[in-house]
């Protein structure tokens, strides 16, 4: 994390993998690709002035765990089998009110060249991008207007030494991406993921994590793009002494499937664009989810995914979740305007359950007062459990249900 450049019209963070470097089942560390990213090019006077905000994100993870389909330029490992070990560029990814998801170019990118093509696209969309609106203005827009095949064109012949290889597209995602609950270092330790309520953690609950971390052996913590937090360094007999003292910090390695996929905003608290309350709506969501639907759990197997946004700007990601809520103003039925949420449905990035990332859908009317997130859910929910077909998935059913349904 840095200050330079955390906002505006320039190349935000660059979000890397939580495990990389850590975990026994990655592909490749991308640090040293990250690295030379931010040492070459972050506060480069030439890129400070780009169309609109700009976003990166690099994995070496088998699970995908960086969102790369809603980024603007993201690089996925990926095993070339004659080349070996690289990534997978994609690229113009973002949600906010007309959302897009990423596109592959189809190319295979060696680790020493990583640098390089980031700093080939970056430019593509400085010197092409649309400038004149400013709601127009995100990478998204030119890529639906160009293609991949022209945008691999101008980028290898004008912005590259030399063209790039094709290459195979990643697998699908192998494991959840949040990294929650106990997994294996390359050094034979342990990391532990835990979910907080939400995504809401407090300096006081972040300090005790610091003693608690320390008391078992770690030195390390880090956040995920899933508001989760991981425990590094962790010895095999310190793992259950450490998930002890987390669920004493309100923080679960092993959580429910309503905690652990649910995520939410800031919300009207602390946003000046919020229009809703979102972070507690949200987590009295969970606890009468896990009442009223915790003996169905087995029965309902993965986690289905709630995302709480207080605007339609979509930092909660609501386009990708299972059930996805936009925060608005509604009439409820005595005539009020009331806080309350439009309903996305079935969307999703790429998982273990998953081929490919979509959109969720929208029933035209579909909407919830902010007091009804965990009434509307259960209710659809439960519907789910009866309408499904074998191993049907939550995202599949909400596209090919009737609109009924989903009321």
């Amino acid at each position: 994390l840095s200050t330079t450049e955390a906002c505006g019209d320039v190349p935000r963070v660059i979000l890397g993998s939580p495990v990389a470097g850590i975990a026994a089942d990655e592909l490749i560390d991308p640090t040293p690709q990250i690295d030379e990213i931010a040492e070459r090019f972050i506060g480069d006077e030439s890129l400070s002035n780009l169309p609109r905000k700009y976003k990166t994100a690099i994995t070496g993870h088998p699970s995908q765990d960086v969102v790369h389909e809603i980024n603007d330029c993201a690089f996925v490992a990926v095993e070339h089998p004659e080349l070996g070990i690289g990534y997978d560029l994609w690229v113009a990814g973002a949600l906010s009110t007309v959302p897009r998801l990423g596109e592959r170019v189809g190319t295979f990118v060696a680790p020493e060249r990583v640098a390089e093509v980031w700093h080939g696209v970056t430019r593509v969309f400085r010197d092409y991008g649309y400038r004149r609106l400013r709601n127009k203005a995100r990478m998204k827009f030119l890529l639906a207007d160009w293609g991949v095949e022209r945008f691999r064109e101008v980028l290898e012949t004008e912005y590259l030494d030399a063209p790039l290889p094709d290459g195979p597209a990643a697998p699908r995602p192998r494991g959840l991406g949040d990294h929650v609950g106990v997994h294996k270092q390359k050094d034979g330790r342990f990391f532990v993921g835990a979910a907080p309520t939400v995504g809401r953690v407090s300096g006081e609950m972040l300090t005790a994590l610091a003693d608690l971390a320390e008391a078992h052996g770690s030195r390390r913590v880090r956040t995920t793009p899933y508001q989760k937090l991981l425990v590094l360094d962790v010895a095999e007999d310190e793992v259950e002494p450490l998930i002890a003292g987390l669920d004493g910090l309100g923080l679960a390695a092993r959580p429910s499937l309503f905690r652990r996929g649910t995520i939410a905003c800031t919300g009207i608290e602390y946003c000046k664009l919020a229009i809703v309350e979102t972070k507690i709506n949200a987590a009295d969501a969970i606890a009468q989810l896990e009442e009223r639907l915790g003996e169905l759990e087995p029965e309902i197997g993965q986690p289905i995914t709630l995302h709480v946004n207080g605007c339609p700007n979509s930092c909660a990601r609501i386009q990708i979740a299972d059930i996805g809520l936009k925060g608005q103003l509604i009439t409820n039925s005595a005539g009020e305007q009331v806080p309350g949420f439009q309903v996305h449905l079935g969307g999703g990035l790429a998982s273990p359950d998953r081929e490919e990332a979509g959109l969720g859908r929208t029933v035209r009317g579909l909407k919830v007062e902010a007091s009804g997130i965990a009434d509307y859910a259960e209710r659809v929910i439960r519907r789910y459990l009866d309408d499904r077909a074998d191993g049907e998935t939550f995202a599949k059913w909400a596209h090919d249900a009737e609109e009924e349904a989903l009321q």
